[in-house]
């Protein structure tokens, strides 16, 4: 389960954040750490055992670490893991280690500080390479997200795995928010720039995480290079998740606009009903998105809205 816990963030990247901003939630929308946690204990109860905190920008929260420990705690977690644009992460890594967390993800769509300035609407790109470092040094599995939109950059980002001890994964553009307004760079142009630039590359069937990404190694890489592609080769049939919005809706599919309200039998202290809505969004996952036909997707929101 991801489970965002703000819709706030402090960059502005391109292909995300709307020019003129988004509407955001009144502080009373947005579930509690404490709220959130029993959603989860319940979503434990019903075999998800591994949560993904986002957001927004889920470490411009007060007491993120303080959360990863609670979520820690729950019966049948097994893992919780942190995906961020990474500016304070190096801030927060003596903390997030101490309370258990086990993984993270950091957004980098370039490897020159410029170019990742403008991008993210003025981002650190130097500071974020220090959060990296930071999360590696504690032993963190750490992976680097970049977004196919731009040849300039992500073809920069493949030589990033060559240096780091990371994975660096390029998911495809998709339809949501800004993202209907770009094209996008599909795995076998990807891959193709890879052969024209002389790297040899074999399918990596290691172990990676828990999600979608097919991996190639690349012969003299540190790192090991992640494809994601949601648009050119649905993989639907193994999708294994399901969303927690900040305002407490389950998001089966980024796809559609459906959700179910947990927040209100939460707060009505309705458990029963909290847990046969969690296992109702799961039952009615849909079969497939429509990301390759536009006017099948009726989500309408920014990505930081729904949970990055």
């Amino acid at each position: 389960m991801r489970v965002s816990v703000t819709d706030r963030c402090n960059y502005r990247c391109v292909y995300c954040m709307p020019e003129n901003g988004v509407r955001l939630m009144d502080a009373a929308q947005i579930l509690t750490y404490e709220e959130i946690t029993k959603v989860i204990e319940i979503a434990a109860q019903l075999g998800i055992s591994r949560i993904k905190l986002t957001g927004g920008e889920p470490l411009v929260r007060n007491g993120l670490p303080k959360l990863v420990g609670m979520i820690k705690k729950i019966e049948g977690i097994e893992q919780v893991t942190l995906t961020t644009n990474g500016y304070f992460l190096e801030s927060y890594i003596d903390e997030l280690a101490d309370n258990g967390l086990d993984a993270v993800n950091i957004s980098i769509d370039s490897p020159d500080p410029e170019r990742y300035a403008l991008i993210t609407g003025g981002g650190d790109l130097g500071r974020v390479l220090k959060g990296m470092e930071a999360a590696v040094a504690k032993g963190m599995k750490v992976k680097i997200n970049s977004v196919l939109f731009n040849d300039e950059d992500w073809k920069q980002m493949i030589f990033f795995a060559k240096d780091n001890t990371v994975d660096v994964r390029f998911i495809e553009v998709m339809p949501i928010g800004k993202g209907k307004e770009m094209s996008g760079i599909s795995k076998e142009e990807v891959l193709a720039f890879m052969k024209r630039e002389g790297i040899c590359y074999s399918k990596d069937m290691s172990s990676h995480g828990n999600g979608p990404a097919e991996y190639v190694k690349a012969e003299g890489f540190l790192g090991s290079i992640g494809l994601i592609t949601p648009i050119h080769k649905k993989f639907c049939a193994a999708c294994n998740r399901i969303r927690l919005t900040a305002s407490g809706k389950i998001k089966p599919c980024l796809c559609y606009a459906k959700t179910f309200d947990v927040r209100a039998p939460l707060r009505d202290n309705d458990m029963k009903t909290v847990r046969e809505t969690i296992r109702k969004a799961i039952l009615e996952k849909p079969e497939a998105h429509h990301f390759e036909n536009i006017t099948g997707v009726t989500e309408d929101r920014a990505m930081l809205e729904i949970g990055g």
